[in-house]
């Protein structure tokens, strides 16, 4: 996977950032350059899981990289060609809605269009708590969308939470290499 441009996105799905932020770590230690990018509200908000700041320097240091936060940040990313593959996750209800609809209001919605633009793969890290419920038919609607592809997700407390559902997001490596490909990776539902 040498030579390969991972743009990894996250949005404010807080308490998956434990799981993912080593996820990141994993592919800059296969040899993918990672550009990291924010929404704003993951880029400023501290919550019960930890500050703001100290997830934007996590990122810094494992990808030697400043964090694309803003859309004047992310507006390259399309007309450049800068990334071979976008990854977001997690990605919340919020986001998908707005990924669903073409909405390009934070940097994260709007790498996502600039990177479709060159019809290069989006692989999608599902983490909400509507998922089974509002979110639903956004998910429906991007499974059809050209380009889109999705990390494999199970619902995470089907007791607690019987609408929430989450990537496994140790699956991002085989499910890029598949979104390379052209492919979905199987099973999608675990």
């Amino acid at each position: 996977m040498d030579q390969i441009t991972a743009g990894f996105a996250l949005t404010g799905s807080f308490c998956t950032f434990s799981e993912v932020i080593p996820e990141i770590k994993h592919l800059t230690d296969l040899g993918i350059r990672v550009v990291p990018i924010m929404s704003d509200n993951a880029y400023k908000t501290d919550t019960r899981f930890g500050k703001a700041e100290d997830f934007v320097a996590q990122l810094r240091e494992i990808t030697g990289s400043d964090v694309l936060h803003t859309i004047n940040d992310a507006e390259p990313i399309g007309p450049k060609k800068l990334l071979d593959v976008l990854i977001v996750a997690p990605c919340t209800g919020n986001t998908l809605a707005k990924i669903t609809a073409g909405i390009a209001d934070t940097a994260v919605t709007l790498a996502v269009k600039s990177h479709l633009r060159n019809q290069r793969p989006v692989l999608i890290g599902i983490s909400t708590n509507d998922a089974l419920s509002t979110a639903a038919k956004n998910i429906g609607h991007l499974h059809n969308r050209k380009h889109v592809y999705f990390i494999p997700y199970t619902q995470d407390d089907s007791e607690n939470k019987p609408n929430s559902i989450v990537a496994d997001f140790t699956k991002i490596p085989q499910a890029m290499e598949a979104a390379l490909a052209g492919k979905q990776i199987q099973p999608i539902l675990l």
